[in-house]
């Protein structure tokens, strides 16, 4: 097994993998900017390596930077985590090229799945279904671009094709709106992603995000760990997770999830990936593939008993999947709260020094946190300061759970969005499940018309 890893990330996940790598008796390297210095993932590492100042683009985004970090640690592999450099396909490249282990997929797997175009077609030819649209990105022709727009029938979303987490995209229910909203997309896609090529597909009214966790190995293994339910979202961005996901029969997860592994095994995919799918009437539409750990993984843990993490590790060194799909039992339900340090109903953000902290606990509740008693919350990154994870053998076992947790946690200093956590709780539609991707900005709208 590797002896010593480089964790090229921050907060929550940098903590997370650094938890994994020293229960599996590795060693850790956390890079770290000037503004992340006291963290508490850089207190616990092994050796820690300043990267450069605050802003990412000096520090968590400087590639040779973390190179150079890694060589002078004697580092044998670099674990990117989530966001910053996880997805970027030239990353990974210079840290094959430089003689480390990347975490994670080969390169031209990221760079085919990041790219959505391409990544639907793939899917298309694995026999993954997608959501109606073109296999192409669209032409500069306006003539052309309407008749595509036709042909699929409206509402349709301009989607920018190297886009994600929520970018880049805009939803068009006119045929007079059409052409602005691709010249906007463009643009709005060329600066935030260097590419300005957009793609577009039919809008569906009121589907559930529901994801399908794969773990791939490079002797052609793979398994599926189950479905998860993203779908209370603001822009895009999720707020609650869980697993599984509610009112999807056994029979249509289990064909899904058997189609995503086979996919995996087609395209070589090696790692950790997560199949994102919109899902309505009982229908599953591929959108797109995460190439990295994601965010919610912790549900898919708590009802699988795996270590995601540690898989990821294991793969990367080489080793086989110690997991067939039949060893795979999905037993309870685990929900998720990403707590973040903002406004609950504004949602600008609070950085800021923490003056009091209490962390809830009791049966079925884990933390994922790297904030303490006295943190800084900087202003230059992410809001997320934590996750609270509530475990039951049922689904409402694990509300109740998580209720009482929300309830016992107490973060003073900084504003966060506890109490709206803990309004969505106990909304009647989220008791019931299955709410739409819609649901939470619709209900935010009408609290916003009231006040």
């Amino acid at each position: 097994m590797f002896e010593k890893i480089l964790i090229a990330n921050r907060g929550e996940i940098a903590l997370r993998i650094q938890r994994a790598c020293r229960e599996m008796g590795i060693k850790t390297v956390v890079v770290h900017s000037e503004a992340d210095a006291e963290a508490k993932y850089v207190k616990l590492a092994d050796e820690s390596v300043c990267i450069g100042p605050a802003p990412s683009s000096a520090s968590y985004l400087n590639v040779p930077a973390i190179i150079s970090a890694a060589e002078v640690t004697d580092a044998e592999a670099i674990h990117p985590g989530y966001g910053f450099l996880s997805e970027n396909a030239d990353f990974a490249e210079r840290v094959e090229q430089s003689g480390f282990v990347f975490i994670g997929p080969r390169a031209e797997t990221i760079r085919m799945m990041g790219d959505k175009v391409s990544a639907k077609n793939a899917m298309k030819k694995a026999g993954i279904p997608v959501v109606p649209g073109i296999d192409s990105v669209l032409p500069d022709d306006p003539k052309e671009i309407i008749k595509i727009a036709r042909e699929i029938g409206y509402p349709v979303i301009v989607k920018a094709a190297g886009g994600g987490g929520g970018r880049g995209m805009r939803v068009v229910h006119t045929e007079a709106a059409l052409l602005n909203a691709v010249s906007t997309t463009r643009a709005e896609a060329g600066a935030a992603f260097n590419n300005p090529a957009v793609y577009i597909e039919k809008y569906l009214e009121k589907p559930r995000h529901i994801e399908i966790q794969i773990l791939a190995d490079k002797h052609r293994n793979a398994i599926f760990l189950g479905d998860r339910d993203c779908s209370m979202q603001r822009r895009h961005q999720k707020v609650i997770e869980e697993a599984p996901a509610p009112h999807i029969n056994s029979r249509s997860r289990l064909r899904i999830g058997e189609r995503c592994a086979e996919a995996c095994r087609k395209i070589g995919y090696v790692g950790a990936g997560t199949f994102e799918f919109l899902y309505e009437n009982g229908e599953f539409f591929f959108i797109e593939m995460n190439t990295r750990i994601q965010v919610e993984h912790p549900v898919t843990e708590m009802i699988t008993g795996i270590d995601i993490v540690q898989q990821q590790i294991r793969i990367a060194f080489g080793e086989r999947l110690p997991i067939k799909q039949r060893d795979v039992q999905l037993k309870g339900h685990a929900i998720e709260c990403r707590i973040n340090a903002e406004d609950p109903y504004k949602f600008t953000p609070s950085p800021g020094r923490i003056t009091s902290l209490h962390m809830p606990g009791g049966p079925g509740i884990r933390v994922d946190s790297h904030a303490y008693n006295g943190y800084f919350v900087p202003p230059n990154y992410d809001s997320l300061i934590g996750k609270i994870i509530a475990y039951g053998d049922t689904r409402e076992q694990a509300i109740a759970r998580l209720n009482i947790a929300l309830s016992e946690t107490v973060i003073e200093g900084i504003k966060t969005n506890i109490s709206l956590h803990q309004d969505l709780i106990h909304d009647g539609a989220f008791v019931r499940g299955g709410t739409s991707i819609h649901y939470l900005e619709e209900k935010l709208a009408k609290l916003a018309s009231k006040a």
